[in-house]
């Protein structure tokens, strides 16, 4: 379908309030949801892991079990955005996190840390599906790369925040306290969310009948486009038979690995390059995440303007990997080390805001969140496996066993978006 010059001049005089009253509080809420998932990598070298007894490899099953506890409500929260209140469900999210801060904060030994690790990853499973699903009610195709990708931008922003204000908070008091912030840092935000955000165009009071109608009639027309198109069937059982939604899955899985194995580690790495203290630790930490920002801009702006989905997939899943292995390469020179690092933070979510722009390419609306929960389910189980992999290297072998390991899943995510099919791509603009 042919973009003609009336329709672009048509829909550049639509208000864009949806960008300001919808992005923010989605932003906010998954910041912190992300800054309470990887707290756990500044407390362990902050003086948890003496504290509870935490040798290297439990500290990476104690990183990477949130990700068998976020299997649960992965599908349940996506259809729950389809067909019923996303709003609501995260609100409640947000009380689960805050009171499993705070419990994490007083925990005594390394059971009662897995334990808790494991619920918060039960409490958070449903999050990015709903938030996802949310992001396709309220932005046509056009502006979805980017709308995905300043979402998904809480995790450098997250990582920003987090490294500088852990180191500070661990250093001044102890890493219990580093829980007990971020819990009620959790409360405030239930508040901003529960008074801001509205789950789709036709529930928000706020919104011009000008924009509420451009969004009704894109987003319809888009899904009468998809529909009996790209897919056969409009079950969600029906299409985990396509091959296609199990390359999604693959490629997921291997990306998540590389992305948890280095934010998990990340500090503890740094901390064995530098023999710094755990606040220059959490400085330095900051850089990565600033390149993040830039990165996640670049690839969706380029895949936005081009259509090319599968391509800015693959190209920065191949920068990740190579930067990965250049970290381990390059550590005889500490501060080229870590310009490898900077580089992998560069890379590390810049594949992700167009990724999630392609399952709603695939798949019709009834059962797109339900397959976005299935492949962020169990593309996460790769945030199990690459911390506790890279814990047992270290333990078993070196820390540099351990980052080649996330290089060489990392490759293998780039090559598996590769061979996604031709339709994971937008129309160019101005194309026939």
């Amino acid at each position: 379908m042919s973009l003609t010059s009336s329709s672009v001049a048509s829909r550049a005089s639509i208000p864009n309030t949806r960008w300001l009253r919808i992005i923010p509080p989605i932003l906010i809420t998954c910041i912190i949801s992300y800054m309470d998932r990887v707290n756990i990598a500044f407390a362990m070298p902050g003086g948890m892991d003496d504290e509870l007894g935490i040798s290297a490899s439990m500290a990476g099953l104690a990183g990477g079990i949130f990700f068998i506890g976020y299997l649960f409500l992965q599908v349940p929260g996506g259809k729950l955005a389809v067909y019923g209140n996303g709003k609501r469900f995260i609100g409640w999210s947000l009380l689960a996190w805050a009171v499993i801060s705070v419990l994490t904060g007083m925990a005594t030994n390394q059971y009662q840390l897995l334990g808790l690790r494991f619920l918060l990853g039960v409490s958070e499973g449903g999050m990015l599906p709903v938030v996802l699903t949310m992001i396709g009610n309220w932005f046509p195709d056009s502006e979805r790369g980017r709308a995905n990708a300043i979402v998904i931008m809480f995790v450098p922003i997250a990582g920003i925040l987090t490294a500088p204000l852990s180191g500070w908070i661990i250093t001044s008091w102890d890493w219990r306290m580093l829980f007990f912030v971020e819990g009620g840092l959790s409360l405030v935000v239930m508040a901003l969310w529960c008074f801001t955000i509205s789950n789709r165009p036709q529930e928000a009071k706020w919104i011009s009948e000008a924009e509420k109608n451009y969004l009704i009639k894109t987003l319809h027309d888009e899904q009468l486009q998809i529909k009996g198109k790209n897919t056969r069937k409009a079950s969600l059982r029906q299409v985990m038979r396509e091959p296609v939604m199990w390359r999604l899955i693959m490629v997921n899985f291997f990306y998540q690995t590389g992305i948890y194995g280095y934010t998990l580690w990340l500090p503890t790495i740094l901390k064995g390059l530098t023999n710094g203290n755990i606040e220059q630790v959490g400085w330095l930490a900051i850089l990565p995440y600033v390149g993040a920002i830039f990165g996640m801009f670049i690839f969706s702006s380029l895949s936005d303007a081009t259509g090319r989905r599968k391509l800015f997939v693959a190209l920065p899943l191949a920068g990740f990997a190579i930067c990965m292995a250049l970290s381990v390469l390059l550590k005889a020179h500490i501060w080229w080390s870590y310009a490898a690092l900077v580089g992998c933070g560069v890379f590390i979510q810049s594949a992700a805001g167009v990724f999630w722009s392609i399952p709603p390419r695939l798949f019709n609306a009834e059962v797109a969140g339900g397959a976005r929960g299935v492949i962020n389910a169990l593309g996460n189980l790769g945030g199990f496996c690459g911390p506790y992999m890279v814990g047992v290297l270290i333990a078993e072998f070196s820390k540099d066993a351990g980052v080649y390991s996330l290089a060489i899943s990392l490759a293998i995510a780039s090559v598996l978006a590769l061979t996604l099919p031709a339709r994971c791509d937008a129309p160019q603009k101005g194309a026939a």
